[in-house]
């Protein structure tokens, strides 16, 4: 919280000025502010003192009975909370000087102007800390950092960062569809997928100097079985694992799996020191190492021991900001400084991605309720008209999704989509639907909020009455008890058959949490051999299971999203990472040199 002194100022201020006139004497006894203050006469004359020596009141005491003090504001209310709010930035105190941002009254050009303020000290910078400068990302996020832990983690972001803090034994490349070497340097299995070994870099240390050994690989397998992790059924197949030598760990399986490099390169299957506790110390070997993590704020310091490139960025700090205050944002510049930037042609670098996975709505089988009738889900299928939701609403809905696959999409023929609002009503009043109120959950953000009004508005033209329940974070608890449809999105990673069958066998998912056991079930049986299959069989199986949720409308697709970021010119090494996010270790900040000539843009390299 901002300084008690401030918080003295303006009480005193709101009852003796509540106009705020400057300059002018104010009678007033000291009794009457240990009121306002709540406190003793004596701290009052100590808080007066503290203020005069700032310069924010002239102190006048009565002499003699019957002589009032007199009290004398000399600072606006705008020129102290500016005057706080610069204090609170050069501290580094940056959450403090949002809360005051947003406890801040007055003219929208002032918080505006605060805003700025705020934007300078966001983004990407240059900070001369030593002799070579220190190159620092702040980045803003609007919500509470999830759990951090690779046996329990379920959001793209965490999962992100991870992927910056831990490294996994092989390294998926998308670009090529293959697997490169990542803490194992070479790996073979026999004929038959039986048994796997991995050989391991040498001299790669943890964060806390140790260096690891084949001992870590298998004790963070053994992690994820003694913390009953969500992500444990890929692994089932694993028998035992076995330490040949300090640098070589043999895998024994129940049976063959040709899926098991995909198991050791995703986040799930971290490299963790066998005598640190991760949920607690958050001790990998990646390129960033965890500096400070609190409620506030996530620091990234760069790991100068990292077994690959060192990261160019010295530090990234992620600060978890008011809602109405910070964008969400998750590597470039804030909104308003974006903005005017963009308007003065500033910045070069643009980056549109379409996402894999898509939005979607998705039963829960959990609650009673109509929606366990097909024909009301049939109805609900033509009014979440996905080919209207981006026409009417726009934003990063880019294409209609038929699949989680923007390519299975593709082959659906759209045209001709639009709902039937006689058909509706048939298939409501087939179902036996009499006016219920169905409950929606989401996560509280712009598109998703403004996608439930947007179904909510089309429900009420047929007769349905859709409630909202917003969730602040995710909530599967939540959901369950008090929400009959959730409207969610589910990004995959670069990986898509991983993504995809961690989408129907991970127990964290959603889908396994509100679909019965008999319906999972049936999803189980149709992907059973899954692990054992090549990859074009695999392929063939993921889409048998998409059909199974789509031929009996067990979840809604809705459309598939664009991500687009917009960086500062001084910003190089746009390199894309898991679920999108650009690869923060690759990521660096161009600072010439001053009275340099800068290079134009048209003969500027770039990365590629």
């Amino acid at each position: 919280m901002y300084n008690q002194a401030i918080l003295h100022y303006l009480n005193m201020a709101e009852s003796l000025n509540p106009a705020f006139r400057l300059h002018e004497p104010l009678p007033v006894s000291i009794e009457e502010l240990s009121e306002i203050l709540c406190c003793t006469s004596r701290n009052v004359k100590f808080i007066l003192r503290k203020l005069e020596e700032k310069g924010m009141i002239y102190w006048q005491a009565g002499r003699g009975r019957g002589n009032m003090s007199q009290l004398t504001f000399l600072q606006s209310k705008e020129e102290i909370l500016e005057n706080s709010f610069q204090e609170l930035l050069r501290k580094g105190k940056i959450k403090e000087a949002t809360v005051l941002l947003g406890n801040a009254t007055g003219d929208e050009p002032f918080k505006i102007r605060l805003l700025n303020e705020l934007n300078k000290h966001l983004g990407f910078q240059h900070e001369p800390e030593s002799t070579s400068g220190q190159d620092v990302l702040r980045m803003v996020r609007n919500r509470a950092l999830d759990k951090l832990d690779p046996a329990f983690v379920y959001s793209a972001f965490e999962s992100y960062l991870l992927s910056q803090i831990c490294s996994t034994l092989v390294i998926y490349e998308t670009a090529n569809n293959r697997f490169l070497p990542g803490l194992a340097h070479m790996w073979e299995s026999n004929e038959d997928h039986t048994h796997w070994v991995f050989y391991l870099r040498k001299g790669v240390r943890f964060h806390h100097g140790r260096i690891m050994t084949a001992k870590d690989i298998i004790a963070s397998l053994e992690r994820l079985r003694n913390l009953h992790s969500p992500s444990l059924w890929f692994y089932n197949d694993i028998i035992s694992a076995e330490m040949q030598g300090e640098y070589c760990v043999h895998f024994h399986l129940s049976r063959p799996n040709l899926f098991i490099l995909h198991l050791f390169s995703n986040i799930h299957m971290s490299i963790v020191p066998y005598d640190v506790d991760f949920s607690t110390a958050f001790v990998g070997s990646g390129p960033y190492r965890v500096k400070e993590l609190n409620e506030n704020v996530l620091v990234l310091e760069a790991f100068d021991q990292y077994y690959g490139l060192r990261a160019l960025l010295d530090r990234v700090e992620i600060w978890f900001l008011l809602h109405d205050v910070a964008p969400e944002r998750q590597y470039e510049l804030p909104d308003q400084l974006l903005k005017e930037r963009e308007n003065r042609h500033d910045c070069n670098n643009r980056i549109d991605y379409p996402a894999l996975g898509c939005r979607y709505i998705l039963f829960n089988f959990r609650k009673k309720g109509i929606h366990h009738q097909l024909k009301f889900r049939q109805a609900l299928r033509l009014i979440y008209d996905r080919t209207a939701v981006i026409k009417e609403l726009g934003g990063s809905r880019l294409t209609p999704a038929d699949s989680l696959l923007p390519w299975n999409s593709r082959e659906r023929n759209w045209e001709n989509t639009t709902d039937s609002a006689e058909q509706i009503k048939e298939l409501l009043q087939a179902c036996g639907y009499d006016g219920e109120a169905i409950t929606v959950a989401f996560i509280s953000k712009k598109e998703e909020s403004e996608e439930a009004q947007w179904l909510q508005h089309r429900c009420a033209a047929v007769g349905i009455t859709l409630k909202f329940h917003p969730l602040e974070k995710h909530n599967a608890e939540e959901v369950t008890n008090h929400a009959e449809l959730i409207l969610g999105e589910e990004i995959l990673e670069e990986d898509w058959q991983w993504g995809m069958i961690t989408y129907f066998k991970n127990e964290s998912n959603y889908l396994r949490i509100l679909l019965l056991k008999s319906q999972l079930d049936v999803i189980d049986r149709s992907l059973e051999d899954f692990a054992q299959q090549n990859e074009v069989d695999r392929a063939r199986l993921l889409n048998q299971a998409e059909s199974i949720l789509r031929d009996n409308v067990w979840v809604l697709y809705g459309c598939h999203l664009n991500k687009r970021a917009l960086f500062d010119q001084s910003l190089y090494g746009l390199h894309t990472s898991t679920f999108g996010f650009l690869d923060l270790s690759k990521l660096w900040i161009k600072t010439p040199p001053q009275g340099s000539t800068p290079i134009p843009d048209n003969d500027r390299m770039i990365d590629s």
